[in-house]
């Protein structure tokens, strides 16, 4: 049992929009079969790059969530001009404060959210448009829609949510850190309900060239694009660059309780580090992905042998692949290769700023199910990294408490831990 005694937090909504379309049930279904969402590049030519894979959103309306209960429509911002983070996190969000049986306009309630780039697919429109045409078709809007922070206030319209609107940009680890925040504010008291996660739309030609000159992202898998992502496979070659949006609607638990509100897990713990060593490397001494898990650990209160999951940052990168787990195997000791994990990036590759979002969401779900997601493509295991990753197809088990661990660019290490409610 957790010895935590601070008010607890939990999960009481939960929304998606991933490279499987939009919904919770439909991203559950596939991760947790084990499908791939990795596809070869269709939306713009890609023919020129080294990488020609991502795990990019189908198209997806903002009529895919359901209306709320109290929404008049007022006041609603032009869906037409959303970027494709904010497009992704009002559906995501509209699904998940409407699972939480909560309305819009709720009082004491607001928006912390993550995102890498926000409205980065704007800004690279209008600059094209700017160098190549003289800027004769740029919007008025460019750069209202284009800034990251835009991305919480079009979420806070759409609920009608007058608490907070904020957005934590802090690359990959974004959405993580926004949902350890968001817990910390409804522990302290000064809101009763957030709505948290993260959202990124960042499949396009300039994030795809980026990477691949940084030769971050896989090039060997071009004409096997469901085989790309493979972490902690001898043969991975680089990440797979995803997008979507997972949405969380988070709860000070006595209120849930009273009200009747599903619960689907406990935010018990939750820790930052920084390596302070490189903007694109981890340390490979690792002392700080150490420190980061047995903090959120001691903060929940919860011993390594408690845990019966790990969600993994897992990206299909040969250096951190390795580093990762090994930390964990530092951290776990003589339970590391009794505790199951998996990598769920095997399947929706890298959603960036979005990416701890869509792990809780798995994780939170796997709490409920009682089933735990693969990790697919994983054919031939790296020595370097001996856990037990749940290989190929899903597993059985009912878990009381499970980590998330998440890392980012500029040495930025995360993890959240998260109970079963009793």
């Amino acid at each position: 049992m957790s010895a935590n005694r601070q008010p607890g937090v939990v999960i009481t909504g939960i929304g998606a929009v991933s490279p499987f379309g939009a919904g919770r049930e439909c991203y559950w279904d596939h991760v947790s079969r084990g499908i791939s969402g990795c596809r070869a590049i269709t939306q713009f030519d890609a023919s020129a790059y080294p990488c020609r894979v991502a795990a990019a959103v189908p198209p997806v309306s903002v009529d895919a969530a359901a209306p709320l209960d109290g929404d008049d429509g007022e006041g609603r911002a032009d869906p037409k001009r959303y970027s494709r983070a904010a497009l992704f996190g009002v559906i995501a969000a509209r699904e998940a404060w409407r699972d939480a049986g909560l309305r819009a306009g709720e009082p004491n309630a607001g928006v912390l959210i993550g995102s890498g780039g926000g409205g980065i697919d704007v800004g690279e429109k209008q600059y094209e448009d700017f160098f190549t045409n003289g800027g004769r078709h740029v919007t008025p809007y460019a750069i209202a829609v284009g800034i990251c922070g835009m991305v919480s206030s079009e979420i806070s319209i759409a609920l009608r949510l007058r608490g907070l609107s904020h957005v934590l940009s802090c690359g990959c680890t974004s959405s993580t850190d926004a949902i350890g925040y968001a817990a910390a504010l409804i522990r302290t008291g000064e809101y009763d309900v957030l709505l948290s996660g993260g959202t990124d739309g960042c499949v396009l030609p300039g994030m795809i060239f980026g990477f691949s000159r940084m030769r971050a992202v896989s090039t060997r898998y071009n004409d096997r694009p469901g085989k790309a992502s493979r972490p902690f496979d001898r043969g991975r070659d680089g990440f797979v660059l995803g997008e979507g949006a997972w949405m969380l609607v988070l709860e000070r638990e006595d209120r849930a309780i009273a009200r009747g509100a599903t619960r689907y897990a406990r935010i018990e713990g939750y820790a930052a580090t920084c390596d302070a060593y490189h903007r694109v490397q981890m340390d490979p001494d690792g002392e700080q992905i150490v420190r980061c898990l047995e903090t959120a650990l001691a903060r929940a209160g919860r011993r390594p042998e408690e845990i019966g999951y790990i969600n993994y940052h897992g990206t299909s990168t040969q250096l951190n692949d390795a580093i990762e787990s090994q930390c964990v195997r530092r951290v776990f000791g003589r339970h590391a290769d009794a505790v199951p994990g998996s990598s769920t990036k095997s399947m929706i590759g890298h959603p960036q700023g979005a990416s701890g979002a869509a792990g809780v969401v798995a994780t939170a779900l796997a709490l409920t199910r009682g089933l735990l997601p693969p990790t697919i493509n994983l054919d031939d295991p790296d020595p370097a990294c001996d856990m037990d990753f749940i290989p190929h197809a899903a597993r059985r088990a009912e878990v009381e408490a499970a980590l998330c661990n998440c890392l980012g660019f500029g040495s930025k290490n995360s993890a959240l831990v998260l109970g079963r409610p009793q």
